[in-house]
């Protein structure tokens, strides 16, 4: 199965996509507080995003491609606003400028591809992304975009940012990287951050074991979290369902409950989260009701790690998907 079909699930292969609406998430920069948690406030998308569509190994935790630059190990935590709930197996899209305040795919760096990546959220509502600390343009402080992909026609975006006086600490720390210095501007005077950016702003400190800096933010977004909104389709509904597999996490093997609402055929995928494809199969034709996948990790060659596994359900010459993320101890 291709690579593309495998995303279809969480809403990168179809042009529903496209249409999805940048959800307003706070009128006026003043952030709605809801089941005890505030909306992130939405901003602009660009002027440099990219459809990463027709980009399908943009799946990967590590974005820089080699790209030199201080090391920051990225960890973002989506909740829903109605109860502060983790949102699992949600996609996340993050892309910022490099060291010189470039964004790659335009003008002289058309057809590139660093520090722009997506991954999906674990049961904790998490993802974690290895980029490099990135440079400043004119007219902007230090910032990093992302959207969040809740369902494939329900999507919220915006930007965050970092303390300034960490930035300016790693750009006079590495001037042969950082050749623009450290960055003139603090967020109080940027246009996307000047009326406020109390819930974008994300912590960043250094860690001797990881031997990088790791930052963190916690981004609450519409919906409810864990059963509440997802990214699912009704249609998929109506043909099957994928429940939560038994044991996660676990040391030897786990099992996927497949619901099938409807006869048809059954395909499974596991995929590292690194954007390789581990193992698939074809169950083949399967009668309505509910079969339990059992998943041997040593018989299937998974080692310690984290870990997507996808059904894919054909009925009536369509194809439906869903997905789980699991963690092999």
């Amino acid at each position: 199965m291709e690579r593309k079909s495998f995303l279809k699930s969480i809403g990168l292969g179809g042009v529903a996509v496209l249409a999805a609406p940048f959800v307003s998430l706070a009128k006026g920069k003043q952030a709605t507080q809801r089941g005890g948690c505030a909306l992130i406030p939405a901003e602009t998308p660009g002027p440099f995003p990219l459809d990463l569509n027709e980009n399908v190994f943009f799946f990967r935790q590590d974005i820089t491609e080699g790209l030199p630059g201080t090391p920051v190990i990225q960890r973002m935590r989506i909740i829903g606003l109605e109860n502060c709930h983790p949102m699992p197996n949600i996609r996340v899209n993050i892309w910022c400028c490099d060291l010189e305040g470039n964004y790659s795919g335009y003008g002289d760096l058309e057809g590139l591809t660093y520090m722009r990546g997506y991954q999906i959220t674990d049961d904790n509502g998490e993802v974690e992304f290895r980029i490099v600390f990135p440079g400043w343009y004119p007219g902007r402080v230090v910032h990093m975009h992302f959207q969040v992909y809740v369902s494939t026609n329900y999507s919220a975006i915006s930007q965050y940012t970092w303390p300034h006086e960490t930035a300016v600490e790693i750009a006079n720390n590495s001037p042969e990287l950082y050749a623009q210095g450290p960055d003139p501007m603090t967020p109080e005077v940027d246009f996307a951050f000047a009326d406020g950016y109390e819930h974008q702003l994300a912590s960043l400190e250094w860690d001797e074991n990881e031997q990088s800096y790791v930052s963190f933010i916690e981004v609450a977004v519409e919906g409810a979290g864990v059963d509440g909104v997802g990214y699912l389709e009704s249609q998929s509904n109506q043909v099957f369902s994928l429940g939560n597999n038994i044991p996660n996490p676990s040391i030897d093997y786990t099992i996927f409950p497949i619901t099938l609402h409807k006869d048809a055929e059954v395909e499974i995928e596991v995929w590292c989260i690194t954007g390789q494809k581990i193992y698939s199969e074809k169950l083949g034709g399967k009668q309505a009701g509910t079969h339990n996948y059992k998943l041997n990790f040593l018989e299937k060659g998974l080692t310690k790690g984290s870990y997507i596994f996808q059904t894919n359900v054909k009925h009536s010459g369509r194809t439906h998907n869903d997905l789980r993320r699991f963690l092999v101890l």
